[in-house]
């Protein structure tokens, strides 16, 4: 599995790269928004490969908040690579998670593909997502711990959300032991 890349650009278009990698030139597409970063002729990219039956395809991203972005909304059902791309040509990573965390549907169905009910699929999908590096006022780090933990446990995303949203803890352990006295209530 091919996860980065340091090569030179032999040929540059808006969303396709021509990367040459000690002799082999690779096919990378790149959001519009890593495009317009891309300023020399040599390039690092954190890459993620899909592998399909009639195509190996590389999309390649600077940012790996970008790159962590590209790869939850691909998990979603009827979100595909192209799909994917156009979010993070449309939005960078830190305002895609605040669209998220306001639930704001309308600004969603601008990226291409999109329609109102692939939007509300998208928020409900993510009610979670956050950009490393940034405390967003849905959770922090230790809360989105909890939150993994508290699923696994086979409670509702939402609800553990809104439980953990009452809860006081500062650490992983006091907040999933908080949550689960809440939640037996």
């Amino acid at each position: 599995m091919i996860i980065g890349l340091i090569g030179k650009i032999v040929k540059k278009e808006p969303t396709v790269l021509q990367l040459n990698v000690n002799g082999v030139i690779y096919e990378v597409f790149v959001s519009l928004n890593c495009s317009s970063k891309i300023i020399s002729d040599e390039v690092k990219l954190e890459i993620t490969e899909i592998i399909r039956e009639d195509a190996h395809n590389l999309y390649g991203f600077l940012d790996s908040n970008e790159k962590k972005l590209f790869d939850t909304v691909i998990k979603i059902n009827g979100v595909g690579p192209k799909v994917a791309l156009a979010i993070c040509s449309t939005f960078t990573p830190s305002s895609f998670a605040q669209i998220v965390t306001s639930h704001d549907i309308n600004m969603l169905k601008r990226v291409p593909g999109i329609g109102p009910k692939g939007a509300s699929r998208i928020l409900v999908e993510l009610s979670g997502f956050i950009v490393d590096g940034e405390n967003g006022d849905e959770l922090t780090s230790i809360n989105l711990e909890a939150a993994l933990a508290l699923e696994s446990l086979g409670f509702k995303k939402d609800l553990v959300s809104s439980i953990l949203k009452s809860c006081t803890s500062t650490t992983t352990a006091e907040l999933v032991r908080e949550a689960l006295k809440k939640l037996q209530k």
